[in-house]
């Protein structure tokens, strides 16, 4: 790909005018909580956009698009997993999780299973939103090597300066104000171009003609088996993650909590169809192209200039806003759950610091992570990522929120532990059957349920 003048001068406006909020929402920081909750007072549009900004990066996008071109329709999954996931958590979650008053997950999960259930929670955690890192890091490394024809160490460089500048100073704030903005321009250039190569390919009844109804045009065209993965894996790990937990945490009410994250929901979920559709698009055109690069060639070659340059802009801010997102939420329990909690640290200036200093940490690592596996499918790292996420945290999570008081500490960190054991274990022990997930909500479960039935029966002895 080579980008003309016009692109590379539209490129450049659209991130200016993205970062520059970040870095003056900055000043307005004075402490760990403001730069991680924003003061306790965001409207709906903040939640909202703090968690758009988050989850639709380089995997809704490019990474939905690269499977799309390879697959077709049963890339929609990422998305409309997604969006599912955040509709259950603003019905169910987003109103218990505020009400408490806490900052992260971990801290939830202690309130009610003891201090020595934080590490853990904290571990699976950290894990699972790392892996989500690389697969946004995996999509902007491609994107700005084939775009600027860089080295991979010149685009690793450029992408930790733009995260810094999105959210190493403005934190939530900046995520937010940035989130909104993005999906402002996604709406304005990968909506435009599904419309388009939907045209292209003659409606329905051309791509009916130009495709196979089995893969292409199924949701189950990887299989229903991975199919469901697919769903459950988002939907547990949206659930499970810091990073939308953390909005929530930020807003200035339940009811406010609760109606961003189902916002988000519905603004989510029609964001992957274009995607797939300029990926079939490209796949019926271009079939000789790495199927990552579909949707940047995509906007290059077949969007006016001056649109393409934009969509190539919100393209990297999709990839290294989720990436600033997810990186914060890291920093958060880091700074919260191992630095003040865990060593007693009360300086806030210096969890501020702790927290700014771990995202960059955080960045980096996914760096050098990426370099490793820069062949690799985008959407297998985030399919990864949530399911770590919920092996340890979803369903004790969830017990907790629907059996308020009735599951016992030992059996809620029994839980924890077995989860991520499973988890960790079960691609070695079943190396033919790698998706651990659901043998782990089963473990989890295993001392859930008892411990649950335990507490009412004693409860029923009491009454008696």
């Amino acid at each position: 790909m080579q980008l003309t003048t016009v692109q590379l001068v539209s490129i450049v406006i659209t991130l200016v005018l993205t970062i520059l909020p970040g870095i003056y929402a900055g000043r307005k920081i004075k402490s760990a909580d403001d730069y991680a909750l924003g003061g306790r007072s965001a409207g709906i549009g903040m939640v909202a956009g703090s968690i758009i900004g988050t989850i639709v990066g380089g995997a809704a996008t490019i990474g939905t698009a690269q499977l799309g071109f390879q697959l077709g329709l049963t890339a929609w999954w990422f998305t409309l997993g997604s969006g599912i996931g955040f509709i259950i958590m603003g019905l169910f979650y987003a109103r218990p999780l505020r009400n408490s008053g806490l900052m992260t997950i971990s801290e939830f999960l202690v309130v009610n299973f003891g201090k020595k259930a934080g590490p853990i929670a904290s571990l699976s955690a950290t894990a699972g939103i790392f892996f989500s890192i690389v697969a946004s890091m995996l999509t902007s490394i491609h994107l700005i090597v084939g775009l600027f024809h860089v080295s991979l160490v010149a685009a690793a460089s450029i992408i930790i300066v733009i995260v810094a500048a999105l959210v190493f100073f403005g934190g939530i704030n900046s995520s937010g104000m940035a989130g909104i903005f993005k999906i402002l321009l996604v709406f304005a250039t990968v909506f435009v171009g599904g419309i388009l190569s939907y045209n292209d390919l003659g409606g329905l009844t051309g791509i009916r003609e130009s495709f196979p109804a089995f893969p292409w045009l199924s949701l189950f065209g990887k299989g229903i088996e991975d199919s469901l993965f697919s769903l459950f894996s988002m939907v547990i790990g949206v659930i499970s993650t810091q990073t939308y937990v953390q909005a929530l945490f930020s807003a200035k009410d339940s009811a406010t909590a609760a109606a961003g994250c189902v916002t988000a929901a519905l603004i989510v979920i029609p964001v992957g169809l274009p995607s797939v559709m300029i990926g079939m698009y490209m796949n019926a055109m271009h079939p000789e192209i790495n199927a990552i690069d579909a949707l940047p060639f995509y906007l290059c070659i077949y969007l006016p200039e001056w649109l393409g340059g934009i969509g190539i802009a919100a393209l990297l801010l999709s990839s290294l806003g989720s990436i600033s997102g997810l990186a914060l939420g890291i920093g958060t329990m880091i700074s919260r759950d191992i630095f003040n909690d865990l060593f007693g640290l009360r300086d806030v200036k210096r969890l501020l610091w702790i927290s700014r200093f771990s995202v960059l940490a955080v960045t980096f690592g996914a760096v050098i992570f990426v370099f490793h596996y820069l062949d690799s499918l985008v959407l297998h790292w985030n399919y990864l990522s949530m399911a770590l996420r919920g092996a340890g945290i979803f369903l004790p999570l969830t017990f907790i929120v629907f059996f308020k008081g009735l599951v016992p500490k030992e059996a809620g960190f029994a839980a924890m532990i077995a989860g991520i054991m499973v988890a960790c274990l079960w691609p070695f022990i079943f190396p033919d059957s790698a998706n651990a997930l659901f043998p782990s909500l089963a473990f989890n479960l295993l001392f859930l349920v008892p411990g649950v039935l335990w507490s009412l029966y004693k409860n029923k002895d009491r009454r008696v």
